[in-house]
Order: structure tokens, then C-alpha cells, then sequence
């Protein structure tokens, strides 16, 4: 097997890291490949599509690094505050989301704002972008839980919390969505849009990940990850990952396993071989880098990553609406190129500066 694929983290120290990464049967080798200290403050968030990654920061930046030709690809300088969560739209859009209360589209192919929302009084503490690329939901400091329509540019739904809710991701296949606050995970249904479970991590959660559409992998601040199956609401089984707090999670499908990656304040970062059966068992290690750093946010980079988008537009303008489309057909993953139309109702848009800049080589 022959996986092309590296390892891109973030760091409070400003540092962006790359390891390209060896694969085998049952040993995988991280060998450095690049460093880039293009940020002025922390890196918050990283994202990667099949040529482009991206990372955010307290420096109010998103930077772009072009994969394929190897080079920095410039700045987008659009937020005002720390770049909170950043997330690609197939491979045609960016989603970005800032401590501003703005929710931003960019297009890959020109690096132009193409729309700016509103989207929260205060902070957007996370964002996640719909299997089928036509929602995306955000959560912000205001307590609510906004869904967005992608096609019409509308806010599709929106639900007080109660609470300050930091992380919010959609599922395998977009029928359920997790909301996390502190420790607590709420599990609900997209075509009610209700909570249908509740679980509790021992400790503060610091990032979740669905490996598919049932089991998501959690992260604390402790050393330890655990799996929950949402659709009973239970835990289902947990390991020991690294010595200090787990950071941020990744993972991908190779062949008939799951690769599982874990980011640590240790400043490793581990792969973990799993397979993803009805009794699962404790991953093992295929190999780790210690980077030396204090990570903040992890990503895998190939060029097979793209998230599938599908084919059709929608007329779906409610979540309710979009679950009874989805149930009619499954989903025929292609990728399209159907234009993502926001409109910003709330705020005039906002003047857009880009800096491409003279484009520079990573720094080896």
C-alpha cells in the first residue's frame, strides 16, 4: 500500500509543521518536511482539501499553502479578531469563522470573499459543513445554533442552547449532528433538529470526530480518547493516547481500517490502526513524531480528501426539508461544481482585501 498523504499541525508557538508521511503495514514513519512561520500569534485552526491547506490565528490571518507546487499561496485578511474554525466546502469553497461574529465563503479558485454573514453577536466558536455541501451549521458566543442554507444564502434554522456551546459537527452521512459544551456531548437528529442523546466526558472535551456514521472519537483534557456509538448514547470503549491532554483528533479510511490521528500538548503526534467492527477494541500504534511544540490543531493533507459533494441543487430550505430529500435518495457522491450562493441579509458586505503576494516556497 502507497498512501500519499502528510501530517499538518498547528502550534502556539506560531509554527506551522508538515510530515510527509510513509506508510506500511504495520509501521507508518513521519519524516519532516516542512516548517512555515507565517503567523504573528498562535495557530487556532487548520483545514485541508485535496491541493490547499489553510491555518487560522490570533493574528487575525488565514494563511494558504498550495500543496501540489509546494508554495505559500498568500493571505486572506478579511477577519477582525482570532480566526476561530476553518473547514473546506468540497474543493471549491472555504468556510471561515472569527471571533468578529463573521462567517465567511471563499472561493479556491480566486481567493475572493464571494459573501460575508453575520452569523452570531460575539464569537463563532465552530462551524461544520454538511455532507451533501448545502448546510453548514455554526454555534457562537450568542447561545445559538444556526443552520445555513448554502444554495438560497439563508438561515435555515436557528436554536437557543442555553448554553456556550465550542465545538458542533455533522456526521458520515448528515443525518445527526453533535453539539459539545465543556464536557457534555448532545446528540440530535437533523430531520427534528431535537436532542436524542447526552453523554459525558469525564473531562473538558477539546475536539470530537466522527470515523463514521455512528461512532465519534473524543478528546479532553486528559491523556485519554474514547469512542462513543451516538446512536445509543454510550461509551463503547477508550485508550491511553499520549502523557498529557489530547489536543486535536483526524482521521482517515485506508483499505479495510481506520487510521486515527491525535495531536498532544506533549507535542507528539501518534497514528493509531483500527478497525471499525460492532465490538470495537483499542486502536495500536503505527507510528508517532514528536514535534517539540505545544500543538494546538491537527489536519491530514491528501490528494484524494476532498469532501464528496452532491449533484442536484436543493430546494431545501429548513433542515427538516433537507432530511426528507436525503431520505428519498442516497446521496450519489460527486464531486460538482455547483456555486455556493450566500447572501448576507444582516450587514452590508464588508470591503475585501487579498495578499498573494509574491509567492514563496515552504520553507524546507
Amino acid at each position: 500500500m502507497a498512501a500519499q498523504l502528510e501530517l499538518v499541525a498547528g502550534s502556539y508557538e506560531q509554527i506551522t509543521f508538515g510530515y510527509r508521511v510513509k506508510t506500511g503495514e504495520n509501521e507508518w514513519t513521519a519524516k519532516a518536511d516542512f516548517t512555515h512561520h507565517a503567523h504573528t500569534a498562535s495557530i487556532t485552526a487548520v483545514a485541508a482539501s485535496e491541493r490547499f491547506v489553510v491555518t487560522g490565528s490570533k493574528d487575525e490571518t488565514i494563511q494558504l499553502y498550495d500543496m501540489k507546487k509546494r508554495t505559500e499561496h498568500g493571505a486572506l485578511l478579511h477577519h477582525e479578531g482570532t480566526i476561530t474554525c476553518l473547514e473546506f466546502s468540497g474543493t471549491s469553497h472555504l468556510l471561515s469563522g472569527g471571533e468578529d461574529g463573521l462567517l465567511c465563503v471563499w472561493s479556491t479558485k480566486t481567493w475572493e470573499c464571494m459573501k460575508t454573514i453575520r452569523a452570531h453577536k460575539g464569537h463563532v466558536t465552530s462551524l461544520s459543513v454538511h455532507p451533501s455541501g448545502k448546510l453548514a451549521l455554526s454555534i457562537g458566543a450568542d447561545k445559538t445554533l444556526r443552520t445555513w442554507n448554502l444554495i438560497n444564502g439563508r438561515s435555515a434554522f436557528i436554536k437557543n442552547i442555553k448554553h456556550n456551546a465550542h465545538i458542533v459537527r455533522w456526521s458520515s452521512d448528515g443525518d445527526r449532528f453533535v453539539v459539545v459544551v465543556n464536557d457534555k456531548i448532545d446528540i440530535y437528529k437533523l430531520e427534528t433538529a431535537s436532542v436524542t442523546g447526552t453523554i459525558t466526558n469525564p473531562k473538558r472535551i477539546s475536539s470530537v470526530k466522527f470515523l463514521n456514521n455512528s461512532i465519534l472519537v473524543v478528546a479532553g483534557d486528559d491523556e485519554t480518547v474514547r469512542f462513543c456509538d451516538v446512536g445509543k448514547a454510550k461509551w463503547v470503549c477508550e485508550f491511553k493516547a499520549h502523557e498529557t491532554r489530547v489536543k486535536a483528533l483526524d482521521s482517515l479510511i485506508v483499505d479495510d481500517f481506520c487510521v486515527l490521528l491525535t495531536a498532544s500538548n506533549d507535542g507528539f503526534i501518534k497514528m493509531w490502526k483500527m478497525h471499525l467492527k460492532e465490538e470495537l477494541e483499542s486502536p495500536t500504534l503505527l507510528g508517532e513524531v514528536n514535534t517539540t511544540a505545544r500543538l494546538t490543531c491537527l489536519a491530514v493533507w491528501r490528494p484524494s480528501s476532498v469532501q464528496p459533494i452532491t449533484d442536484a441543487p436543493s430546494e431545501a430550505t429548513t433542515s427538516e426539508e433537507l432530511a426528507r430529500e436525503l431520505a428519498k435518495k442516497k446521496r450519489r457522491i460527486q464531486e460538482t461544481t455547483e456555486e455556493v450562493i450566500v447572501e448576507d441579509e444582516s450587514k452590508p458586505k464588508k470591503k475585501k482585501k487579498k495578499n498573494h503576494g509574491g509567492k514563496k516556497s515552504i520553507k524546507q
